[in-house]
């Protein structure tokens, strides 16, 4: 990634204007305006300065392979330490509805919903309608507790992760949210904020059966296998809306289908989550987003602990 880029990458993930940038970098405007724009490469000096800015701002670093491999072998060490995790959370409704609303109110919050855990669980567990917040608001947590129903249901049986069920957890999720629930995009669409082309959506079905065989290959790393599919399914972007919360609904069923908890990605780790995403999109590097869903697969474990 070369400079421009990345100062790109800066202000988009701090915020900061053009002049604040400049002045973190202890350089004028005018330079960094011409680096941005690509009309002149940065000395030596001011490269390293960027680039500690990056990871700075980022949070991007390197991942030693020991310490991924270190985190694998705990998570395959507690995997074997049960029988069937989809039935330990099913015989627990206690650990069964921490999940319910661990995941329900992060991966909502992601996309952007403005209820906090104490109201998405009033709406979730009690049927509380919370003052000054949308309908759509509701409808999303309610929704997505039931998607996460029907999926646990669907490991509970074993059975494979096809479109069919992809389409299935869409129809839920947006049901009486939007019109084509359940149904491929069939428009062009674009990430917003990201810079990664999405499939051309007459090419979706096909793209999701090849989808579908990848994610039902025995392979024996999960954590490889859930972080590829993840970006992969991200990138083609399959409906109008709704691609990341069904994404991680997908990656929590192949989790469980493993005998692995489902990751617990915190909102309040979104920005690395998205960059990272995206480095695993554009760069073919998925190091980080691997590091970042065993971490986020252990705090799965913590809620099936109990921790």
């Amino acid at each position: 990634m070369d400079a421009s880029a990345k100062l790109k990458l800066i202000q988009k993930a701090s915020g900061m204007t053009q002049e604040q940038t400049a002045q973190k970098l202890g350089v004028t405007f005018a330079s960094l305006n011409r680096w941005i724009n690509g009309r002149a490469t940065p000395r030596k000096g001011a490269e390293e300065k960027i680039d500690r800015l990056y990871r700075q701002i980022t949070g991007q670093k390197e991942i030693p392979d020991q310490n991924l491999e270190a985190k694998k072998k705990l998570l395959a060490r507690k995997s074997n330490g049960y029988s069937s995790i989809i039935k330990t959370i099913l015989d627990n409704p206690d650990i069964r509805d921490e999940f319910i609303l661990k995941l329900t109110y992060h991966s909502n919050r992601i996309e952007g919903s403005t209820l906090d855990e104490d109201e998405t669980a009033a709406i979730l567990f009690d049927n509380v309608t919370v003052p000054n917040k949308t309908l759509i608001e509701h409808l999303e947590a309610k929704n997505h507790k039931t998607a996460m129903e029907y999926m646990f249901s669907h490991a509970a049986q074993k059975n494979q992760i096809d479109k069919e069920f992809i389409m299935k957890l869409h129809g839920i999720l947006m049901n009486s949210i939007r019109d084509d629930a359940g149904l491929w995009r069939c428009h062009g669409v674009r990430i917003v904020g990201a810079n990664v082309p999405t499939a051309n959506y007459a090419k979706i079905p096909v793209l999701m059966d090849e989808l579908a065989k990848k994610i039902n290959a025995k392979e024996r790393d999960i954590i490889s296998l859930a972080t590829r599919i993840h970006a992969e399914f991200e990138k083609i972007h399959p409906f109008s809306d709704g691609n990341g919360r069904v994404g991680r609904l997908m990656m929590y069923a192949m989790f469980l289908r493993r005998d692995y908890a489902p990751p617990v990605i915190l909102q309040e780790n979104k920005r690395q989550y998205n960059l990272y995403l995206n480095k695993a999109q554009t760069e073919d590097d998925q190091s980080m987003l691997e590091d970042f869903i065993a971490d986020a697969a252990l705090a799965g474990f913590a809620v099936l602990e109990r921790k």
